[in-house]
């Protein structure tokens, strides 16, 4: 296959972005292709098969960008990776010479703005970090690229990932819901979930401290998943709290979620705590993909999160009509499973502050490019945003430089905490007494909030809490619609390092029901 270069009519911004690539006015113009709620393997075997190259997949997602997210109001989008067309044409030069292709190979990937990328700026939302070029890629990103995916862009947070409610940033502004321009996104991962929704990408990556990749899953009808604390690294990710922060990716389809997770989780030695659980992770997460996989398992409901008079009529509505489909696709769905004394183990000292310390160890693996040492150096810029300005200070009295399980009282890090191994302990007794291989319930209550009353009407997240005090793996899919054309997810659930599981249960859920419908606010190009 002989790479091919082309120049589609775009703006003279991103005409040139592309000319810096290796592009020019004058070259054959392909076949484009159709990328709209395109899958990993579709893109792959197109491009395979000689339908396309890798550079005209990339420019297909970058007219996207360019057409949409700004004369929307979309604003998922931080920065477009000026480098991704030589990107692209690379790849389509070692294909030309018989080079074996990556798992990912020309997947074109959105990255949330707390990653850190060495050819783009990384902020985590903060005004205080805006030109941060880090030097080196995160661990996840590394791998992604090593597997042949191709960083199109960084996507918009949640300032410092404070907000499980909006994706607002001093850095970039307020992210809007794709399916409703009116809507948030949840936080804070939400920049990835609209722009992924939008087909900006394929799919992204996100991060997830109590919500952050789940709920913003959720809302934008989406796969997302919160792996077991320990699978996956979370180096060269801009932290919140590094005994609960996990990274993982968020996409269009529960396979996409399979074949991401497979390149990005095993062990690291710059993140102690994959020493833990790195050697669990499986080299294929796709051979769990069995559309009959819900035959004979015992789900079950938690309750506590099902309760009529918190939750949604709408959505709760949507969550019975989830459970029957899990019953008919042969899973047995168990009514009142409870965790005993859940809420009295979730209050007992199970969360400890420790974002000064830990942002402490971040801005030090910048080294010299460090903008500042001590993130409570902000309060004395004035560089935050008014809805971030709480969650700094929250950290005034914790100290810089001593870790918290060295503080009297000590803060134990996740695999040595008494009150979170208790937690995890009783969930898993709980479901060992029901017989369950996982649980199940609404992953929000209630719909996305109105954009200007996302602070004011915060109600139904029921990703904070247990799963990610007791570490567990969980993962969110779409289960259909609410009040039109908002989304709602359901949450799967499942003991440490049961990954695979809870993706062949998704996966067969996915494929009965088959509730996934792209934003109607971002057609397909005339050019692809």
């Amino acid at each position: 296959m002989t790479p091919r270069r082309t120049c589609p009519a775009l703006s003279s911004l991103l005409l040139a972005l592309l000319v810096l690539g290796g592009c020019e006015p004058g070259d054959p113009d392909p076949e484009p292709p159709s990328v709209v709620e395109a899958s990993l393997s579709e893109l792959r075997e197109a491009l395979l098969a000689g339908r396309t190259d890798c550079r005209s997949i990339v420019e297909a997602h970058l007219a996207r960008i360019h057409a949409y997210d700004e004369s929307t109001g979309l604003h998922a989008i931080t920065e477009v990776n000026p480098r991704a067309p030589a990107r692209a044409d690379s790849i389509d030069e070692a294909l030309a010479g018989g080079a074996e292709p990556g798992p990912l190979v020309c997947a074109p990937l959105l990255v949330k703005d707390n990653f850190d990328t060495h050819d783009l700026p990384t902020t985590a939302g903060s005004v205080a970090l805006m030109g941060n070029l880090p030097p080196r890629d995160a661990f996840m990103v590394r791998r992604l690229r090593e597997a042949g995916a191709v960083v199109v862009a960084k996507t918009n947070m949640g300032e410092w990932a404070f907000s499980p409610r909006e994706t607002v940033s001093s850095s970039y502004g307020t992210t809007a819901n794709a399916y409703s321009l009116e809507h948030t996104p949840a936080g804070s991962s939400g920049g990835t979930a609209s722009g992924v929704a939008a087909s900006f990408g394929v799919a992204g990556l996100g991060s997830d401290t109590g919500n952050s990749i789940r709920g913003p899953s959720s809302h934008l009808a989406l796969v997302g998943i919160r792996s077991t604390l320990g699978l996956t690294s979370r180096a060269g990710v801009v932290p919140l709290a590094f005994d609960r922060d996990v990274a993982g990716p968020m996409a269009r389809s529960v396979e996409d979620v399979a074949l991401l997770l497979s390149v990005v989780a095993g062990y690291d030695p710059d993140d102690p705590y994959t020493e833990w659980g790195g050697d669990r992770a499986e080299d294929d997460y796709t051979r769990f993909l069995d559309p009959s996989g819900l035959q004979g398992r015992r789900l079950g409901v938690l309750e506590a999160y099902v309760d009529p008079a918190e939750g949604d009529p709408e959505v709760l509505d949507r969550f019975q009509v989830a459970v029957t489909a899990l019953e008919d696709a042969g899973a047995e769905v168990v009514v009142g499973f409870e965790v005993p004394e859940m809420e009295e183990l979730l209050a007992d000292g199970v969360f400890c502050r420790r974002f000064r310390y830990d942002m402490g160890v971040y801005l030090a693996s910048l080294g010299d490019g460090a903008p500042f040492r001590d993130v409570l150096d902000v309060l004395e810029t004035g560089e935050y945003g008014p809805e971030a300005e709480a969650g700094i200070r929250r950290s005034e009295d914790e100290p810089l430089d001593v870790h918290p399980a060295d503080r009297d009282p000590p803060c134990p890090d996740f695999h040595h905490h008494p009150g979170r191994q208790a937690l995890l302990s009783a969930v898993e007794d709980a479901m060992d007494d029901r017989g369950l291989d996982a649980f199940i319930f609404p992953t929000w209550s209630h719909p996305p909030a109105p954009l200007d009353q996302a602070n004011e009407e915060y109600r139904g997240d029921n990703s904070q809490g247990l799963v990610p005090a007791a570490g567990l793996p969980a993962i969110t899919m779409p289960m259909g619609f609410t009040y039109g054309d908002l989304p709602a997810g359901l949450q799967i659930v499942g003991r440490p390092y049961a990954e695979g599981l809870l993706l062949e249960l998704a996966y067969a859920y996915e494929q009965a029901t088959g509730h996934r419908r792209p934003p109607s606010g971002f057609p397909a190009l005339p050019d692809g």
